[in-house]
C-alpha cells in the first residue's frame, strides 16, 4: 500500500457515473416498481452505498477510508432505454475517493442487472468513469 501518512488531510470528493442499457420493457418494470425482486433502484442505491464503504475489502491495496458522505442517484433515460447511475463520495483525509465512487457505481449497476436478469439477460453496463474529483495535492479535475 502507498504510504499516505505524511500527506495533509483535505476535503476530498469524487463523482463517478455509468449506465446500464436494457429492453424498454425492462426499464418499464423498474420505473413501475413491479420487478419480481422488488424496488430495483432502492436496493441498488443501498448496494452502491455499502460497496463504497467496503472498497478497501474488494480492491487490493486500497486504503480503508472514513467516508463522510456517499450518495447514489439514478436517472431513467427513456430514449436510450437505460438507467444512469451517479455516485458522489466524500471524505476528509490524506487520499482520494475515486475508487469508492467507481465501486459504488459498478455495484449499483450489477444490482440492477441481478434484480432484472430474469426479464432481460441482454442488459449491458457501460461508460463507468470518474466525472470529477476535488481535493488533495492535485486539486480539482473535471472530465
Amino acid at each position: 500500500m502507498v504510504d499516505v501518512g505524511a500527506k495533509v488531510a483535505t476535503h476530498r470528493v469524487a463523482i463517478a457515473t455509468g449506465r446500464i442499457t436494457m429492453q424498454p420493457a425492462t426499464l418499464a418494470l423498474i420505473e413501475s416498481g413491479s420487478a419480481k425482486k422488488g424496488d430495483v433502484l432502492g436496493v441498488a442505491r443501498i448496494a452502491g452505498i455499502m460497496a463504497a464503504k467496503k472498497t478497501s475489502d474488494l480492491i487490493p491495496l486500497c486504503h480503508p477510508l472514513a467516508l463522510t458522505r456517499v450518495a447514489v442517484d439514478f436517472e431513467l433515460l427513456q430514449g436510450a432505454s437505460s438507467v444512469q447511475c451517479t455516485a458522489t463520495v466524500e471524505t476528509v483525509g490524506p487520499t482520494g475517493v475515486e475508487m469508492e465512487a467507481l465501486t459504488a457505481v459498478q455495484v449499483a449497476l450489477l444490482t440492477i442487472y441481478d434484480m432484472c436478469k430474469a426479464a432481460d439477460k441482454r442488459m449491458v453496463m457501460e461508460g463507468v468513469r470518474v466525472l470529477e474529483k476535488h481535493g488533495g495535492k492535485s486539486g480539482s479535475w473535471v472530465s
